[in-house]
């Protein structure tokens, strides 16, 4: 569902009349507020519903309705960058639907591929910068077209006090984000770069749900931290095996 298409014109005969009404005897500044006053509780409506498809097994309805009134909506395209390193945090993100790529990045500017966020999950480096005041140690991309609710640094300490769904979500974050954080250095220190690509393509094509990965070589190699060369041999080695098909700029898995 997208805030820019709610159906806001259910009674249209009736608003229509209202706002004449409005604009002839009480003057613009009314108007608009009645205007304003009536799209922003249609929006809000939507919000709530938008936060119980998604987090009605997580919290409960006071803390939904805190959520939809203190919240950010946002809709971010595929590729934009959501938070880049060096910056300071001052929300952090609900995931409504999509999935963004967190990165890190070393001395060289070369990244490393941490974890991927999808529905209903949060990034747990950014609730840490965010209690801690601090700037932001990870690269943050919209892998997918993706919507989320930005929460505000006081709302979150505020709900960690008074809610403990509240409490429990961010302790299974950081719970989460870690366990996914030492995978990702195991798959460094143990598996062969082969290993490591064929377990990537598998990742990709679950969260996109679809077997066609539109990636260049290159961006691969930025996200496993090698170079252009040692991924185009080793998906050529994947293709000869009969697990891809490579195309111009995207790859077709056959098997994961």
């Amino acid at each position: 569902m997208n805030l820019l298409k709610i159906d806001c014109l259910v009674d249209t005969n009736s608003l229509f009349k209202k706002l004449i009404y409005l604009d002839r005897y009480f003057g613009r500044e009314v108007f608009v507020f009645y205007v304003f006053l009536h799209f922003y509780k249609k929006i809000q409506i939507v919000m709530i519903e938008l936060l119980h498809e998604n987090f009605s097994h997580l919290f409960e309805e006071e803390l939904l309705r805190e959520i939809s009134k203190a919240g950010v909506y946002k809709e971010i395209p595929e590729g934009e960058l959501l938070m880049d390193i060096g910056s300071y945090v001052t929300s952090m993100p609900l995931l409504i639907s999509g999935v963004i790529k967190v990165m890190r990045e070393d001395e060289d500017g070369d990244e490393l591929l941490l974890y991927f966020l999808e529905r209903g999950h949060t990034c747990a480096m950014t609730l840490s910068c965010c209690l801690g005041q601090k700037k932001s140690e990870i690269r943050a991309v919209a892998e997918t077209d993706t919507r989320l609710m930005m929460i505000p640094i006081q709302k979150m300490e505020e709900w960690t006090s008074n809610f403990k769904s509240w409490r429990n979500f961010v302790f299974n974050s950081y719970h989460d984000r870690l366990n996914e954080m030492l995978e990702t250095i195991d798959s460094i220190a143990f598996m062969k770069m082969d290993e490591r690509l064929w377990k990537y393509l598998q990742e990709k094509v679950r969260i996109s749900k679809t077997t066609t990965i539109s990636n260049t070589h290159q961006e691969i190699a930025y996200d496993l931290h090698t170079s252009r060369v040692v991924i185009s041999r080793l998906l050529k080695t994947l293709e000869n095996r009969g697990k891809i098909k490579l195309q111009r700029n995207a790859i077709e898995v056959f098997s994961t």
